[in-house]
């Protein structure tokens, strides 16, 4: 399968970020070529953590000209939407699980102008989207169970995402390809040739000593055949 011909976007993740000096490591990724900021909204009831709400995201927002990209892995989602737009989110992402109505979540988020984004846990299929891909800006696929962190890549979610490039090009819609998930410089080659044209990186940016060169090498590293399934790298 040929990728995307154009470098993909990379979006750290600030859950790997240091929590205690958030401005000045937003600020520093944007200066390292960043394109979007990662932001996973974790309640400890749809996944087992707990993170930052919309107070977060608004104290960010004047301090970055990135895109807030937000993952809401909240259940409910929907009552939280309006205040995550209202403090500066650009793109919002829900779980086909975290509501009853998937189809008018997305509605609501493009109604209050921003863009619509549908994550695929690791046991989620495909198929719980296929319906709603008119009014979907971004598709974001975990290649880790999602909670935490530092977690290693699952290759087993490879034949997905070479699914949605098959899918999203059959549309002929501009829907990003998200990978979410153990992206580092040497996971990126399998995942860039089954198609994606988004990264998130959280420890691999956050976590290494120069997020330039972090950032550098998981952008420019080169599609690369796909490993045998089952097997997992990376972390």
């Amino acid at each position: 399968m040929l990728p995307p011909p154009t470098p993909p976007l990379i979006a750290p993740s600030l859950l790997a970020a240091d929590f205690a000096r958030l401005k000045e490591e937003v600020v520093a990724v944007e200066r390292a070529g960043a394109d979007w900021l990662h932001l996973d909204v974790m309640d400890g009831h749809f996944v087992p953590n707990i993170t930052f709400g919309p107070l977060v995201v608004k104290a960010l927002r004047p301090h970055t000209k990135m895109p807030l990209d937000v993952h809401l892995m909240i259940a409910p989602a929907d009552p939280y939407i309006t205040a995550f737009a209202e403090a500066g989110a650009d793109h919002i992402s829900v779980h086909p699980e975290s509501g009853p109505h998937l189809h008018r979540t997305l509605q609501h988020i493009r109604s209050l102008g921003k863009k619509a984004g549908v994550v695929l846990n690791p046991a989620t299929p495909i198929e719980s989207i296929v319906n709603v891909l008119d009014l979907t800006d971004l598709i974001m696929v975990m290649t880790v169970n999602p909670g935490f962190g530092g977690q290693a890549f699952l290759s087993s979610q490879l034949s997905k995402i070479a699914a949605l490039r098959r899918l999203i090009d059959d549309t002929g819609r501009d829907i990003v390809l998200q990978i979410d998930g153990g992206i580092t410089a040497q996971t990126a080659p399998a995942v860039l040739e089954a198609g994606a044209t988004c990264l998130i990186a959280g420890t691999a940016v956050f976590g290494a000593p120069d997020y330039a060169a972090s950032i550098t090498a998981i952008r420019n590293a080169a599609p690369a055949p796909l490993p045998e399934l089952g097997a997992s790298s990376g972390g």
